[in-house]
Order: structure tokens, then C-alpha cells, then sequence
């Protein structure tokens, strides 16, 4: 029999161990089932999920230890590439085969029933890796897929790293507007532009007969960013101008 743990909140404890498991997750190839590790010689690599399950589910975790019969079907491999199917006893020989099983999986393709469940136990709330394997000393990345809103320290995690670069000044900004030769390169600059709340309009009033209607369009949208009469000016210049160009009778 091959044993393996599955982690879990405590609250369902109780209802796992009169019932077992249900399939609710995802496989990676389709279908739904349950998802586990090996009982591996080490303890933290057994319950390397741990830290990272807690970022998606509120309240403490529990290991859910179960055995299953060396022959049952499952798919193993790294949560980062496909799977693969193997029996029970295969993939627990091939995590234990690794030098480094951080991000590996199980999933077994069904519902575990009361019968296959050997004990709950508490587990270390703080065991495992976090964001990914090897992600200490490494800047983490703050987009909203890696870190969600609410979860713990984000506001602070998003502070010290900014998924965003800050807004360039603005005099490097023009300057580089001034030094675009092509379309491409002015409509990037102005897209940086329209990052912050800016003034001196007048500055860009020689975009408005630009030939390109991309720059003219993108200048008319970053133009909102700007303050003053001189940017109201500019804005309606360019959308009647645009107006003009797109009547037939005209």
C-alpha cells in the first residue's frame, strides 16, 4: 500500500473522516479528484504545500494521511509542466528518486473514500515554500494572479515591490519624445506620459498634425492626464479634426 498526505483545513476534519474526500479539484488533464504527496523520509518535503495552501484557504491546515493500493491509478509531475500517469507505488518511487521534489503533486483521479483515510494530523502552519520552490531571497512577484487581494501582507508586499515600474520624469520623457523618429516610438512615450497627472500641454501641441492617426488618437487619450485650459484646447482640436477626417462630405 502506498501512503501519501493531503492537506487541508481543519473545519472539514470531521466531515473527512465520516465521509472521505470528495473530488473536488481539477486534474491538470482534466477530471476531477483529489490531490496529495508522498509520505517522503522528509518531513518538510511531505507537507512542502503547506505554506502555499495557506495563501488560498483561510483557517489552520490539517494532514490528511491515506493509503491507497500500489496499482491505483494516478498522474504525478511538477505543478509547472503536464503530468504524467503512473500507478500508486511508481510515483511515490519517482519522488523519492528526486534530489529536489519541491512543487511535485499527486493527483489521484476520484474521491478517497473513509475506508482508504489512516489518521488527521495537525501540521507546522509555516513548513513548506512559498509563491514558488526556492523563492527565498528572491524579489516576489507582485502581479494580482501571484498575489491576490486580502491575502496576508499583500498591501505591504505591493508597496515594497510595485507591480509597476514608477512614472519616469517627465523632462527624460520629453526628451526622448523629441529624439522618436518613427510612430511606434512617439505613441510609447506618450502612453508614459499619460501615466501621471502632468501639465504643460502646449508642450505636445505639435502632435495634433501628426500624419499617423494612431499618434493623433493616442495624444487625445493622454491629453486627460494633463492639466489646464491649453489640454481642454488640444482635446477638442483633435476630436473635431477626427470628426472632419471620418466625414464623407466633407
Amino acid at each position: 500500500m502506498a501512503e501519501f498526505v493531503h492537506i487541508t483545513v481543519r473545519r472539514s476534519a470531521r466531515r473527512i473522516e465520516r465521509s472521505g474526500i470528495a473530488a473536488r479539484s481539477h486534474g491538470r488533464s482534466g477530471g476531477r479528484g483529489v490531490y496529495c504527496m508522498p509520505v517522503l523520509p522528509s518531513y518538510t518535503l511531505t507537507h512542502q504545500w503547506v505554506r502555499e495552501l495557506r495563501r488560498w484557504h483561510s483557517g489552520v491546515l490539517v494532514g490528511v494521511h491515506l493509503r491507497l493500493p500500489d496499482d491505483e491509478p494516478v498522474t504525478v509531475g511538477h505543478y509547472g509542466a503536464p503530468p504524467r500517469e503512473a500507478t500508486a507505488a511508481q510515483a511515490v518511487a519517482a519522488l523519492r528518486e528526486l534530489d529536489d521534489p519541491r512543487g511535485y503533486e499527486v493527483f489521484v483521479p476520484r474521491a478517497i473514500t473513509s475506508a482508504e483515510i489512516r489518521r488527521i494530523r495537525d501540521v507546522p502552519q509555516g513548513v513548506g515554500w512559498r509563491y514558488l520552490p526556492a523563492a527565498h531571497g528572491r524579489r516576489p512577484c507582485p502581479c494580482p494572479s501571484c498575489l491576490p487581494r486580502g491575502g496576508y501582507k499583500v498591501d505591504k508586499l505591493r508597496r515594497r515591490f510595485p507591480h509597476d515600474e514608477p512614472p519616469k520624469p517627465k523632462a527624460e520623457l520629453m526628451m526622448r519624445l523629441r529624439a522618436a523618429s518613427s510612430a511606434d516610438e512617439i505613441i510609447d512615450v506618450l502612453c508614459e506620459l499619460g501615466r501621471g497627472r502632468r501639465g504643460g500641454a502646449e508642450e505636445l501641441a505639435y502632435l495634433a498634425d501628426h500624419p499617423d492617426p494612431h499618434v493623433r488618437d493616442t495624444l487625445e487619450g493622454v491629453l486627460r492626464a494633463y492639466r489646464g485650459r491649453e489640454a481642454r484646447r488640444l482635446r477638442e482640436r483633435l476630436q473635431l479634426s477626427d470628426s472632419t477626417a471620418s466625414d464623407p462630405d466633407n
